[in-house]
Order: structure tokens, then C-alpha cells, then sequence
């Protein structure tokens, strides 16, 4: 079979078509059947994600199609630095330090998650994207779960699809915000800048909740749980209700220190470079003993350091 690596983006006409239909008709030369075993092998990946045959497709969604000539991947393993917090026969459950990016990609061919899992677990090479069943973004930190045979990788894409998964995550706002409350929107790709996502109409369903844990004089920490998982969704959900990340450079704009702050304040906020974003915590159905398992990270140092400025200053 030869390597087809293409990537479309999904157009207004072909909007609410099943995504093995669509596929057929931007592929004509392949059967639906065929078009299917891609998607179910994890050949195909719709603005980042995993993705089944029958999901529907919205206008603005980027299908990305990369069929190799086997399932084998050809990543090399790295010395890659990341705390496993648990592993078994079907899982590895890891900390995802900051500043990693999770596989290979334009830009970051290697060095990599993908590449400390190979070393860590050569086997891995056998399954579509290492065994990687969602991803977290470069700069956010905490806990990803990893699939090590196709039984697992199958049992945990399901669950991810069905919305089983729950997935808990704590973070630092530029502002004050008053009270908890749910943010539902589509978010698709931005139209003018490709590399970003926006809340738009035709944008995929994303649903975000959240509650404020404590509030400080000009930033909230805040807990959050998703019942989707787009790209970039808290992030986005969070600039859009006008309450963005503290050190987020894509959604909240240059870094505003407020007046009158301590310069013991001014420096912690001045060097935290990345968005306050941590994935606390990961509960799902154990693909093997079928019981309810949840895992845990610390907050990372930095993120800490942050909280604890902030504590003391308040």
C-alpha cells in the first residue's frame, strides 16, 4: 500500500456529511470500506483528534490523512524527560512536562513524547500515533494516558468519543471572574490565522465547565472539567468570555501587569512564559478490568511558584 499523506479542509457543501462519506468523495479512487479501516486504524485525524467513521463533519474542520505503507512507525526512540505516574499490560499513564510537544509534527520532528514512549516501550511502534489517544498542548502540563496494545487503544478512543473520559484541569485567569459557569460554542479553525482556533457557528460543539476555586485582586484560579476536547478548547472558551489564561501569548495578547502590584509580583508573572493551564487529573473505564480508575499530577513547580506569589501577595 502506498504512504497517501493529504490534508483537506472541510468546505460548507460537505458540512453534516458522515466523515467516511465525505472522504469518499474528496478520495474517489479508494471504497468506503476502505476509507473506514483507515479511520478506525487512526490513520485520520479531524483539527488534531481521533475520530470515527461515522462523525459528522462541520464546515472549517481540517482532515488530516496520513496512511503509512504498515501500522510501524519510523519515529526514532529519545532519551525524552517525563514522570510516569502508572503503567500496566494496556496503559501508561504520564505527566507531561512543559515545553513537550506530544508527536512529531512540522516544526518538531523530533524530540518529542512520541519518541521517549518508543524508548520507554518499543512495542508501541506497532500502533497509529504510539499509542496516543488525545494530546495536551506543548506548554500545558499533567496527566495523558497512552494505550500499549490495540485492544486498550480501541477500548480508550471509544470511551473518549462517548464522552466517558473525564478529564479535570486547573488554571490561572487574567481577571476576576464572578462565578462558575458552563461555556458551550462551536470552535473551528480561525479564518484568517490557521494556526489558532476560534469560537465560531460552524465550529465543532465544545462544552467547557468550570468553578472558581479562589479569587485573588486581579487573577482567579479556577477548576474545569470538558465534555469535548477540541483543540485548544479552554483556552479559547476562556478568552472568549473575556477571562484568558494568565500567560497564555496566543489568546491573551502581550502579558498586563496591573498597577500598583509588588515587584516580588511583577517577576513571578513576568517569568511564568506560557499559558497557567495543568491537567490535573484523568478518570476513565480500565480498558482490561473494566473498573473506574483516576489519576493524578501534582502542579508543576512553576505553576506553584506562580499560586504561591500570588497567595502571599493577596
Amino acid at each position: 500500500m502506498k504512504i497517501i499523506q493529504q490534508s483537506f479542509q472541510i468546505e460548507k457543501q460537505m458540512a453534516g456529511n458522515r466523515l467516511d462519506q465525505a472522504l469518499h468523495q474528496l478520495l474517489p479512487d479508494y471504497s468506503r470500506s476502505k476509507i473506514q479501516q483507515w479511520i478506525q486504524q487512526g490513520f485520520v485525524c479531524i483539527n488534531d483528534e481521533q475520530c470515527k467513521p461515522r462523525q459528522k463533519v462541520f464546515s472549517g474542520d481540517q482532515v488530516e490523512l496520513d496512511v503509512p505503507q504498515q501500522i510501524k512507525i519510523s519515529d526514532p526512540p529519545q532519551a525524552i524527560e517525563f514522570e510516569v505516574l502508572y503503567q500496566d499490560e494496556d496503559i501508561i499513564v504520564v505527566n507531561k512536562p512543559a515545553d513537550l510537544v506530544v508527536h512529531p509534527a512540522a516544526g518538531h520532528r523530533d524530540g518529542t513524547l512520541v519518541n521517549g514512549l518508543l524508548l520507554r516501550d518499543p512495542r508501541l511502534e506497532q500502533l497509529p500515533r504510539a499509542g496516543i489517544v488525545h494530546r495536551l498542548d506543548k506548554d500545558t502540563t499533567g496527566v495523558m494516558v497512552v494505550a500499549r496494545n490495540l485492544s486498550a487503544h480501541s477500548w480508550l478512543v471509544e470511551q473518549l468519543q462517548s464522552r466517558q473520559v473525564k478529564r479535570e484541569y486547573v488554571a490561572l485567569t487574567q481577571g476576576v471572574v464572578t462565578a462558575g459557569r458552563s461555556v458551550e460554542t462551536g470552535i473551528a479553525r480561525h479564518p484568517q490565522n490557521r494556526k489558532k482556533m476560534a469560537v465560531r457557528d460552524n465550529g465543532k460543539p465544545a462544552l467547557t465547565h468550570f468553578q472558581v476555586a479562589r479569587k485573588f485582586t486581579h487573577y482567579s484560579l479556577i477548576r474545569l472539567q470538558l465534555e469535548t476536547g477540541r483543540t485548544h478548547q479552554i483556552r479559547v472558551h476562556m478568552a472568549h468570555i473575556n477571562y484568558p489564561l494568565l500567560g497564555d501569548p496566543v489568546y491573551g495578547g502581550r502579558v498586563r501587569i496591573p498597577a500598583g502590584i509588588d515587584d516580588a509580583l511583577v517577576d513571578a508573572i513576568r517569568g511564568f512564559r506560557r499559558q497557567a493551564l495543568h491537567a490535573e487529573r484523568l478518570s476513565f473505564i480500565h480498558p482490561s478490568s473494566r473498573q473506574s480508575v483516576s489519576y493524578e499530577a501534582p502542579l508543576p513547580q512553576d505553576l506553584q511558584q506562580l499560586l504561591d506569589a500570588l497567595i502571599e501577595y493577596d
